[in-house]
């Protein structure tokens, strides 16, 4: 059945095989001319475009619910940026004194990130967690000791302002919210955006150059403490240069167009790619404040009912929950697939089961198939590499993006992922010695991923990812246990009962699995609207996943791919046991569960038929 046409230009690269067994892959696209800054963008598209929505997110009402969408146009949003910036210069934050963010997406804090950029003071948004989790804020700590901010901004006083107090010990800092604090504690953001730019605005942005550093992103901590990735605004142009290389486009769009995203603006994903399309292409940007949790996805479907999208992006869970509201609602499935183009996903595999339900769902709405195609990349190296052509089934990664060359390096008996080029970070701020360890002797930076060739006798149909090389462990017979390519399997194989799972068995003699449940699948299998509890122990569910259990170790070889067991959990994944995107933290989930890990090693656990 044909696809949806995918609006890529031919993807086309050059492959070198060297006598230490790497391999060398160099993307043949043409780069147009970078902008000189993300700024001089922003700015070129609000004089064009002064009256097209730049970002929408809806009203909070007072008990806790979601109104109309407010935009603001990119007109006023300029007005807002300039007037801040001036705000900020006359405070003396610039290059040496950096701006963090605690909140999450909304009008403001786009202007505040604008804003930070044309004062080329360093921007930082961080995890909104790190201000909610309370106690000693131990993580937003850390994160300001590297960033030593001079303002620090969050939208509602009455949510961070226990945050703002823990971090402003000294009492020097400038703390705004949308509404002014109590007793003067904060300033109110209005405030400072009624500045009246003066030529100090256009002297700091014709002072904007490709090595000034834009934002620090942090990264998400899932092997250590987190650490501050510099972005430069070479960086940011480059992405959009990147997306301009590849990506096919009318000679001139007759309507803006929209954006959906819930990802959150304290990672990469949210806060550089996807708006590097905002700007070029002048569209919208809606947050969308759902997210794929319990009592959280309904808010999602309210917005994919009302906004109509040309491509979608989101993480392998959000599809995961997606698949299942529309196959439960024909009215929802035609209107998001009405004008789709392409769906992509990244942050983590995308399960065979959800992408043949999506691709059943294309094909009920439209007559036929949608392109489905992936991303990788970490926060040091944005977008690494891309799927240009449809995916007939889900595991290969693409081939680098224009600007960046990767290097497959033999590192324990597989090929590491490393990067070189355009949207490389320099460094992490204010640590030398992790910069230094990131990087090879020739200036790759070391993802700690590995991936093979899909076929090593045709390199042009890209690569597979084979794997967090950081996550992988030792049985005790000294075997090691690939967990990225064996968490796929596992969720394959018991496709379409797991939501997620976890592999354990570091040291132990055999690999054995933590599991959630997706709910809505599970009671289609026992034919009974039970909660979790009850369904984890339903006979139908045990016979269920020791069949398939027993099915996937008869053809998975070695006992490093093979699975004993599978307890599954109740309670869901929360707090460092998650990701913002929604990717598991296999390790931390099983230091957050030492008594399900005991458990499921003590027989607590559905064992393999």
């Amino acid at each position: 059945m044909d696809y949806a046409p995918l609006p890529f230009e031919p993807h086309r690269c050059r492959f070198e095989g060297r006598d230490d067994g790497s391999t060398l892959i160099t993307p043949g696209y043409r780069l147009p001319d970078l902008w000189p800054s993300i700024p001089r963008l922003f700015i070129d598209r609000a004089e064009r475009f002064p009256d097209r929505p730049l970002v929408a997110r809806r009203e909070l009402l007072p008990d806790g619910g979601r109104g109309e969408w407010r935009r603001l146009s990119f007109g006023d949003a300029l007005q807002q940026v300039r007037g801040l910036a001036q705000a900020l210069i006359d405070r003396g934050i610039g290059p040496d004194a950096s701006v963090m963010v605690l909140s999450g997406g909304s009008p403001e804090h786009l202007v505040v990130n604008l804003a930070a950029q044309m004062a080329r003071a360093p921007y930082t948004p961080v995890s909104v967690n790190y201000s909610l989790a309370g106690g000693d804020f131990a993580r937003l700590r850390h994160c300001f000791a590297i960033c030593r901010p001079r303002l620090i901004y969050a939208d509602d006083w009455r949510i961070f302002l226990p945050a703002m107090r823990a971090l402003n010990e000294r009492g020097d800092l400038i703390l705004v919210t949308d509404e002014a604090a109590p007793d003067g504690e904060t300033l109110a953001l209005g405030d400072l955006i009624s500045a009246v730019p003066t030529d100090a605005v256009d002297a700091s942005l014709a002072a904007i150059t490709p090595d000034t550093h834009a934002k620090t992103i942090f990264t998400s901590g899932s092997t250590g403490k987190p650490k501050g990735v510099i972005q430069t605004q070479r960086i940011l142009t480059g992405i959009v240069a990147q997306h301009q290389a590849m990506y096919a486009h009318e000679e001139e769009e007759s309507a803006a167009k929209a954006f959906l995203s819930w990802v959150p603006w304290s990672h990469v994903g949210g806060n550089n790619t996807l708006p590097a399309d905002i700007f070029n292409e002048a569209a919208c940007f809606y947050i969308d404040d759902g997210r794929p949790l319990p009592g959280q996805f309904a808010e999602s479907i309210r917005n994919l009912r009302e906004i109509c999208l040309t491509e979608y992006n989101s993480t392998p869970i959000f599809f995961s929950e997606l698949v299942t509201a529309m196959e439960a609602d024909d009215g929802l499935r035609d209107h998001f697939f009405r004008d789709l183009r392409f769906l992509s996903y990244g942050s983590a595999g995308l399960s065979e089961d959800v992408f043949r339900r999506l691709q059943a769902l294309a094909v009920a709405a439209t007559g036929r198939r949608i392109p489905i195609i992936t991303k990788y990349g970490t926060t040091e190296t944005q977008g690494t590499t891309i799927v240009g052509w449809p995916l007939e089934t889900t595991g290969p990664i693409g081939l680098p993006f224009a600007g960046n060359v990767v290097k497959l390096a033999p590192a324990g008996g597989r090929l590491e992922i490393r990067v070189k080029g355009l949207t490389v970070t320099p460094g992490y701020l204010s640590d030398r010695n992790a910069t230094a360890a990131a990087f090879d002797d020739e200036g790759f930076y070391r993802t700690g991923d590995a991936a093979r060739f899909v076929d090593p006798e045709r390199p042009e149909l890209g690569l597979v990812f084979d794997g967090r090389v950081t996550e992988n462990f030792k049985l005790s017979s000294g075997t090691w246990v690939h967990v990225g390519a064996l968490r796929m399997a596992l969720l394959d194989a018991l496709d379409p009962l797991l939501q997620d799972v976890v592999i354990a068995g570091e040291g132990r003699g055999e690999v054995r699995a933590l599991g959630w449940m997706r709910l809505t699948d599970a009671r289609k299998l026992v034919g009974d609207d039970l909660d979790a509890a009850a369904l984890a122990g339903h006979p139908a569910i045990a016979a269920h996943v020791a069949a398939r259990l027993a099915h996937h170790n008869a053809a998975a070889g070695g006992q490093s791919r093979r699975v004993a067991a599978l307890r599954l959990l109740i309670a869901p994944p929360a707090g460092d046991e998650i990701a913002d995107k929604g990717y598991v933290n296999q390790r931390e989930v099983q230091r957050q569960r030492v008594a399900d890990v005991e458990a499921l090693y003590r027989g607590e656990a559905i064992a393999a038929g």
